[in-house]
């Protein structure tokens, strides 16, 4: 049966030479085990056994169990009967295994029945699902919600559900989209009041709910009548009663198996989760961007099932005589589609490893205050290399993952557009990807603050401080193509003018993410002949598509600017 671990040998490329050990050390405060778990690891390389044993089994469930039922669970949905979602009997069925092997508290401490492990390890995981079925968020759901709650929540409201998020007992959503409030969360107009004993209570609508049936859930809401924007918001945990209404359940492109829900509440109870009036600003941005490093894990995973898919069939196909692999038109996309993976799974493992040690640091930094002083400096490196890195790695995987999966369908021909290929539920899938947890436009906002404030130039400098001995000719391109990056981003930096700034942004965010990926995949040939082979060919490319980009900024003619209007009206 097929282990979506084993099979991936990319996968453990990257668990054997992945640097763990100060992201185990954080995470596991050392190997103290104040709380007296009877699992905890004794040493790193115990935890990372734990992680190999548990990530086998995550890549047998996906392998054997879930990717044969995707198709069923895709045809079969979700519907809505008497007020309550029903998922179709394969997603129940994998999340009662997922449960029973007690995995849904993946990233939750251990004191309240969790696993305890990091970010990274979890990307891996989400990867392995999602190329066995994308519509199979629940697993990821239980993390960014338990991890948000955890970190924000009061001990009494984490002591009373994340056991039941971890047992697997309650499933949970982020209730944060309205409509009227979509990109715009500053806009969220559900009304949060207190009544006279100081109890919450939420009244509005939301829509877009992923999973909107959870048992618990995180709401956005306007807690501060006359104060309009962020500063007016709050964040809320919600447990469902009979004051929440589900309207009703979206007819959707893709990830049918899935429920996408409109709710209605109606004055339900609320806990206030943290501080009033932080509920966008620190919160729910918190929770973006850890749900944002898990669709870039799900894109990853659909473009992997889909390069699958394709190479399989252009291997038997069988046309002019030969397989169809064999054409110089086909195997130049499949070898893209493939360093176009890889280039973002390299680039995924780095950003949640970043974010792993700043999550790390500020955990230590609250358990020993003395140590502060000691900690701040690296705290705030990392801090703005994750602000970085994540919304790059959300555009970059998820316009890949659409990229690949439409591929797939042209490799295919005519049958890739049947429903009997998996390949055509791939595309719809990887759709929604690069639109949920914010449009690869809002991530080019998020990204490009990076770029201006010097950042992207830190992490440059740092990547360039190790040993490339091995590939120099590789190396002195990559030089070049930042020598030509950097030229751009100057200019960038010169012009006053917003509108223009704005319209280049793209270009320039895809032009650092380039950069960082070439150095990433030329670090990873330090350690296999055919992964310098892999950073070659992107580099080639990559060079190219620097110095076009440059070009085009550095040349100042922005014609698009000027004739837009007269061309769309």
């Amino acid at each position: 049966m097929e282990n979506f671990l084993k099979d991936n040998e990319d996968i453990l490329f990257h668990l054997e030479h992945m640097d763990l050990d100060r992201i185990i050390r954080l995470r596991e405060d050392d190997f103290k085990n104040s709380d007296n778990a009877p699992h905890a690891p004794a040493d790193i390389a115990d935890a990372r056994d734990s992680y190999m044993k548990v990530l086998d089994m995550i890549g047998a469930i996906s392998g054997e169990n879930l990717a044969p039922l995707a198709a069923d669970i895709d045809q079969e949905g979700v519907r809505l009967t008497k007020g309550e979602v029903q998922y179709a009997k394969g997603t129940q069925q994998v999340l009662d295994i997922f449960a029973k092997a007690d995995l849904m508290g993946f990233c939750l401490p251990r004191k309240y029945g969790g696993l305890n492990f990091p970010s990274t390890i979890l990307t891996i995981a989400a990867e392995m699902i999602s190329r066995a079925d994308a519509s199979f968020l629940n697993f990821g759901l239980q993390q960014d919600i338990g991890e948000t709650l955890n970190k924000f929540g009061s001990e009494e409201l984490k002591s009373k559900y994340l056991p039941r998020l971890a047992s697997g007992e309650y499933g949970s959503s982020m209730i944060l989209t309205e409509p009227d409030a979509g990109s715009d969360l500053q806009a969220v107009r559900l009304k949060a009041h207190q009544d006279a004993h100081g109890n919450w209570y939420l009244n509005g609508v939301k829509r877009f709910i992923t999973n909107g049936n959870g048992r618990i859930g995180l709401v956005l809401a306007r807690s501060e009548e006359n104060m309009q924007g962020a500063r007016g918001l709050s964040f809320f945990l919600y447990e469902r009663d009979e004051n929440m209404v589900i309207r009703r359940l979206e007819d959707k492109l893709g990830i049918h198996g899935s429920p996408t829900c409109e709710l209605q509440f109606n004055n339900a109870r609320g806990y206030l989760v943290g501080e009033r009036r932080r509920g966008l600003s620190k919160y729910t941005m918190w929770l973006m961007n850890s749900a944002r490093l898990g669709i870039a894990a799900q894109a990853i995973g659909i473009a992997e099932a889909a390069y699958r898919e394709a190479n399989r069939y252009a291997e038997e196909r069988i046309q002019f005589g030969s397989p169809v692999k064999s054409l110089p038109a086909v195997f130049e996309m499949l070898t893209e589609m493939k360093i176009a993976i890889e280039a973002g799974r390299t680039l995924l493992y780095e950003t949640a490893r970043i974010v792993d040690l700043k999550e790390g640091l500020e955990h230590i930094k609250e358990l020993y205050p003395d140590r502060a002083d000691q900690i701040n400096s690296d705290l705030k490196s990392y801090a703005r290399l994750a602000n970085m890195l994540t919304p790059m790695i959300k555009g970059y995987a998820t316009e890949m993952a659409n990229r690949v999966a439409y591929d797939a369908i042209q490799i295919h021909g005519g049958t890739g557009f049947m429903r009997d290929f998996n390949v055509e539920r791939h595309y719809r899938d990887a759709r929604i990807t690069s639109i949920y947890e914010g449009t690869t436009q809002l991530q080019v906002v998020a990204a490009i603050g990076g770029l201006t404030s010097g950042t992207i130039n830190n992490a440059l400098d740092e990547y360039e401080s190790e040993d490339y001995s091995h590939a120099p000719q590789l190396y002195k391109r990559l030089l070049s193509a930042r020598n030509k990056f950097e030229k751009a981003l100057v200019h960038i930096k010169g012009i006053e003018d917003a509108e223009l700034v704005s319209y280049h942004a793209r270009r320039m965010v895809e032009m650092a993410t380039d950069l960082v990926q070439g150095y990433l995949l030329l670090r990873d040939a330090r350690h296999a002949e055919r992964k310098l082979k892999v950073a070659e060919t992107f580099i080639e490319k990559m060079a190219t598509r620097i110095t076009m980009n440059a070009e085009f900024i550095l040349d100042g003619e922005s014609s698009l600017l000027r004739n837009y209007q007269q061309i769309i009206g």
